[in-house]
């Protein structure tokens, strides 16, 4: 068990930092990255410019911030930072990454299959991260961690729908745009579903050893 959760702390901060490379291309603005590209008609929109950049600017902040919440040590040690940095998170998903998806979606790439799924990850993202904060309020911790972990699997889609992108692409060799409607719905339905077992696992193995939840 603890070897498995070693290679998942090392796999996660290896592709964090792909994704930081990725970011890193569009620093300064940058057009003429492969993505955009592709967006010649969003591109002359400037609130599809200003939400692209903004979800790309403040998405890589989330992951990069994100993992230290679920550190038991940190949240229990450095309750008051925990809880800043848990605002903090909060506030760029509500304010700058959920909404600037949510428009991102709308104008998605593989037709109206990949444009609902984006849409659909955007709201629930946007709800469960409020949802987290509203338990949180109430001191219901429980559902607050669970809501919590709901948010950042759907954060982590930004790793996981490139992983599965790479993966098809490698096992099937399917047409681009076959390979994007797939990971649309892949990248977050995968994790959410990962986020479930997990939440079953910890929550009842604590109330099962009668460990009081924090």
């Amino acid at each position: 068990m603890k070897l498995i959760k070693i290679l998942i702390v090392i796999s996660y901060f290896y592709f964090t930092f792909l994704l930081l490379l990725i970011t890193l291309q569009y620093i300064p603005l940058n057009f003429e990255v492969t993505f955009l590209k592709l967006k010649q008609e969003e591109v002359k929109l400037s609130y599809y410019n200003i939400a692209f950049f903004t979800h790309v600017y403040t998405s890589i902040v989330l992951v990069l911030i994100g993992w230290i919440q679920f550190w038991s040590f940190f949240r229990k040690k450095y309750t008051n930072l925990h809880t800043l940095i848990g605002k903090f998170y909060i506030l760029i998903i509500l304010m700058f990454s959920g909404p600037s998806a949510l428009i991102m979606g709308y104008h998605a790439n593989g037709g109206i299959s990949s444009k609902i799924s984006f849409i659909i990850l955007s709201i629930l993202w946007l709800l469960f991260t409020y949802m987290s904060y509203s338990y949180a309020k109430k001191l219901n911790f429980i559902e607050h961690q669970k809501f919590a972990i709901r948010s950042f699997a759907l954060t982590l889609s930004a790793i996981s729908l490139r992983l599965f992108k790479y993966i098809i692409v490698f096992l099937f060799h399917s047409p681009p745009m076959d390979t994007y409607r797939i990971v649309s719905w892949l990248g977050w339905v995968f994790n959410l579903i990962i986020a479930e077992i997990i939440i079953i696992y910890i929550f009842r193995n604590k109330i099962k050893n009668g460990i009081k939840i924090k």
